[in-house]
């Protein structure tokens, strides 16, 4: 045994009865072991000498509960709390209770408004982000003025004849492919060979060949 532990073994029955006194509540051997090893180094079969040694000295009680003893400190050594002192006790318990639940609702309030100043852009970055911003809206902005001083503008007549000339070939378009179809069809009724040997000889193209397709009327 190490001599700090030597010394808190030996100092043991003073540091359990003071702790029991001031915790004022039954507690198991292991349950002293376990509260008090960290901060006093004290060993299991040292609390539970201790404990022993001050209920033979009847300075705590001591009770069965099954195979468990509870060790607590006595009741008689401190005053006889009237009626009204725990009335009143309830009451601080209830108000503080109440302030506890506010400070918690203040505290998760705060927590989320510290998460979102954290994933906010910090003062330079949204300077940079403002410059940046101001950059492109002055490129837009020229770009615009260009636009609007250019003298090659299509006005909506213009713009409506390409629309009518576009239909107009489009629909010439379908007219004689389609008659092109069927003259083709006719012919390879009687023709010997396949339909694509027939184009090769003839020399016909399609639009296919080109990747072309006609547009929707």
């Amino acid at each position: 045994m190490s001599k700090g532990r030597a010394e808190a073994a030996t100092g043991a029955p003073g540091i359990l009865l003071k702790y029991l006194q001031e915790q004022n509540r039954p507690y198991s051997a292991q349950d002293v072991f376990g509260n008090l090893q960290r901060e006093h180094g004290l060993g299991k079969a040292a609390v539970v000498k201790a404990l022993e040694q001050l209920a033979q000295q009847g300075k705590i009680k001591e009770k069965m509960y099954g195979k468990q003893k509870i060790y607590f400190a006595d009741q008689d050594q401190f005053d006889t709390v009237s009626d009204a002192d725990l009335q009143s006790l309830d009451a601080k318990i209830v108000t503080l209770t109440a302030k506890v639940q506010s400070l918690q609702q203040s505290c998760r309030q705060m927590e989320a408004e510290l998460k979102e100043l954290t994933s906010a852009l910090t003062t330079p970055e949204m300077q940079k982000e403002i410059q940046e911003l101001k950059k492109e809206c002055a490129g837009y902005t020229e770009r615009l003025k260009n636009i609007k001083a250019a003298t090659s503008h299509v006005t909506p007549e213009e713009k409506e004849q390409v629309y009518r000339e576009k239909q107009k070939y489009c629909k010439e378009w379908r007219k004689r492919k389609r008659m092109a179809t069927e003259l083709c069809d006719a012919i390879l009724e009687g023709y010997p060979k396949s339909k694509k040997q027939f184009f090769e000889e003839v020399g016909i193209e399609t639009d296919e060949d080109y990747n072309v397709k006609l547009p929707d009327p």
